[in-house]
């Protein structure tokens, strides 16, 4: 079989699903346009703890709290990982506060390729990243172009 194809195919289990949330979080940290990345990260997280997959464990202290105030994160188990996410009214009203973040875990460490990730979670959620070029892209440089008009200055 050929090895393209091979490597496409990723069983959907749990922890090969927390592998592909770990590797787009880590690339959504550092990517120019990382909406798209994050919004798989919060859809597959959501759709694993609605299955019975991943659990909400608590409210940890952000690390990088907005505008320099005091932020709190939801605390979720999928696998042998840990993610944060911004908390919901009910999370406040539903979940321990566990304090500041033990920055001793570290989560697994994961080889995988961002476009495989991508790939699995696309199809876990079912949603596909729209095409769209960046403004560089779409205008291609080109030399400008001066216009005579009417008389000479010189």
């Amino acid at each position: 079989m050929d090895e393209r194809k091979q490597s496409v195919q990723i069983e959907l289990t749990v922890d090969n699903i927390a592998k592909a949330i770990f590797i787009v979080n880590r690339h959504a940290k550092t990517a120019p346009n990382p909406k798209f990345l994050y919004l798989l990260k919060r859809k597959a997280l959501l759709k694993l703890i609605k299955e019975g997959k991943a659990k909400k464990k608590g409210l940890h202290y952000s690390n990088n709290p907005k505008y320099s105030q005091q932020q709190s994160d939801v605390l979720i188990s999928a696998g042998s990982y840990y993610f944060h996410m911004p908390p919901t009214k009910e999370d406040f009203e539903n979940l321990p506060h566990l304090g500041t973040q033990n920055n001793s875990y570290r989560n697994p460490k994961t080889h995988l390729s961002l476009t495989r990730a991508k790939s699995l979670l696309q199809n876990y959620v079912g949603i596909k990243e729209k095409s769209e070029k960046s403004p560089y892209q779409q205008k291609a440089c080109s030399k400008p172009v001066f216009k005579k008009l009417g008389e000479s200055y010189f």
